[in-house]
């Protein structure tokens, strides 16, 4: 491989035009080389946009100008189009969540791994400076003794025709906007997060849940409160609760790259704002990828990222299965 990535988009899905796409085009390593779709005409249109060509999904796995793929198609298509690309050679970045279950998720592990290839979630809030600060304050103690993490992502309903609604193609507010607070919680507690309870909210004629709550614990014993929907005003917030001191994050998964996050700690009698510089966290997701595809896989260093993947996957069905009784 040269010191350029060619990458191919399979899926012209809204987050792969207005922000993947775009945030990839900014990279001086990264030529997008061909767009896929089930529509060619939607794909010529994509195509004709970004400068790239179009053409089909088996088309576009088996390019030998392609050197890695960026999945955007709904959910219950990651898992096969994943693998049908690693096993044609190349790397992969996919759309969250990486797959809906634990078992299919390691599949595509198991063979990137084999493979030597790249597998990555495009979970771009993780390359965010804004959570690692906040982790800096855990870990300094300036929280005391962490007790709560409470987590709301939450939208206005969606058009009745939206993807998100279908279920037979992985649709639910848990696979769209329930993994953020998952995976969040993930990478400020890490491994031994254990699922206490969880209801969902399930639309009967469409078959997909609509909003969710669910009630974690972590190894350490700190509660987790995550609630998710697209039945409420827009919410995209979490706090973190010490013994001394409470921290608040907002536009915590979806900020502008204009926009100057600020971590606000409080204590009883004194707040501080702790402002930090804007971030495009879809470039950085994008070009950490790139990165790691140029230099080859590396499993030491993607080990984190394949983990979090996983335990992601592992607490979306145990949050299922403690939801099995508690559907509203």
């Amino acid at each position: 491989m040269t010191g350029r990535l060619s990458l191919g988009v399979l899926g012209c899905s809204a987050i792969a035009r207005r922000r993947t796409i775009p945030a990839l085009d900014s990279l001086g390593n990264v030529r997008l080389a061909a767009v896929a779709s089930r529509s060619a005409e939607k794909a010529e249109r994509f195509a004709a946009t970004f400068g790239a060509e179009p053409c089909g999904y088996a088309e576009l796995i088996e390019r030998p100008d392609v050197d890695a793929v960026y999945l955007s198609l709904p959910n219950r298509l990651h898992h096969e189009w994943a693998r049908r690309a690693l096993l044609a050679g190349k790397h992969v970045l996919c759309e969250k969540p990486l797959t809906g279950d634990p078992a299919t998720t390691k599949d595509l592990i198991d063979l990137a791994a084999e493979r030597g290839l790249v597998l990555r979630e495009n979970f771009a809030f993780l390359h965010h400076p804004q959570h690692a600060r906040v982790r800096e304050l855990m870990a300094a103690g300036r929280l005391g003794a962490v007790r709560t993490l409470s987590v709301a992502f939450t939208i206005p309903p969606l058009p009745s025709d939206d993807i998100r609604y279908d279920a037979a193609l992985g649709g639910g507010s848990l696979l769209d906007l329930g993994v953020y607070p998952l995976r969040l919680a993930w990478l400020l507690f890490g491994d031994g997060l254990s699922v206490a309870g969880a209801a969902l909210r399930v639309d009967e004629r469409l078959g997909v849940d609509v909003a969710g709550q669910a009630m974690l614990v972590s190894r350490g014993g700190v509660f987790v409160d995550l609630r998710f929907g697209f039945q409420h005003s827009y919410r995209c917030r979490y706090e973190v609760w010490g013994s001394t001191a409470s921290l608040s994050l907002d536009r915590a998964f979806t900020p502008p790259p204009d926009h100057r996050p600020a971590v606000v700690v409080e204590e009883q009698d004194h707040d501080e704002r702790f402002f930090l510089p804007p971030a495009h966290q879809f470039r950085l997701s994008v070009s950490s990828f790139a990165d790691a595809a140029l230099r080859g896989a590396v499993a030491s260093e993607e080990q984190g990222w394949l983990t979090g993947a996983l335990e992601t996957a592992r607490l979306v069905e145990d949050v299922r299965t403690a939801a099995a009784g508690h559907l509203a």
